[in-house]
């Protein structure tokens, strides 16, 4: 690791939103203790799920659509999902009850706290997808592809593993590709533009993505494989 974390806090902005209604408010009271990530120690598949299976991180999972959709396609892979604010976590457990979901693992918070826990290539995928482009100029150190954060994510991820990135954010998307173009520990996997401009079939949409589809934004999507 090459970063120290405490330099690379604070990659987002305001935590909290609008009031729960009476059934939200009951999912986390009930349900977020059932699947909330343990507050100490090392994150493994074992400790998380009971026994070993391949490992998912979801970075900021918004409502959790992506997520869910992913778990119920893949329900051999354990996913955690991190994400700071109460609304998503909310949109996750929704989520989680609507499809029956036993295999999502969820952290309330940064996910930067996730990646210190997590053994080295102890993870087979990550997700980053549609972060806080932070666009001003003097906000680029939050952006979470930023050495610091990119370093964290390259010592869990297993060799062969991959993190992938989409942005409909023509800043971040350059940034992105700036930042990750610099790495010798991650390998582009795009041959043809048509990679990484349209989206493959097993990328769930999230609903940013379809928020910016619908304001006329192009979408980039980025995969990145752990060499």
């Amino acid at each position: 690791m090459t970063s120290d974390p405490a330099t690379i806090r604070r990659l987002y902005g305001r935590r909290t939103g609008h009031k729960l209604r009476v059934g939200q408010a009951a999912l986390v009271e009930t349900l977020l203790p059932q699947l909330a990530v343990p507050a100490t120690g090392d994150l493994t598949a074992a400790g998380l799920f009971g026994a070993d299976r391949p490992l998912w991180l979801e970075i900021g999972f918004g409502r959790g659509e992506h997520m869910g959709a992913q778990a119920e396609a893949n329900p051999h892979v354990g996913i955690i999902g991190a994400e700071p604010f109460l609304d998503g976590v909310v949109g996750a457990l929704l989520e989680v009850e609507q499809r029956s979901l036993g295999n999502i693992r969820l952290h309330n918070g940064d996910a930067l706290d996730i990646l210190d826990r997590l053994p080295p290539a102890s993870l087979d995928r990550v997700f980053l997808l549609h972060p806080d482009p932070w666009p001003k100029a003097r906000h680029a150190k939050r952006r979470f592809a930023n050495p610091g954060p990119l370093d964290l994510v390259a010592r869990a991820l297993k060799p062969g593993g991959e993190f992938r990135l989409g942005t409909d954010h023509p800043v971040y998307c350059r940034w992105a590709l700036m930042q990750m173009g610099q790495r010798h520990d991650f390998e582009w996997l795009a041959e043809t533009p048509a990679d990484w401009q349209h989206r493959p079939d097993d990328w769930p949409q999230t609903r940013y993505e379809a928020k910016a589809r619908r304001l006329g934004h192009e979408v980039w999507y980025f995969r990145y494989r752990r060499v």
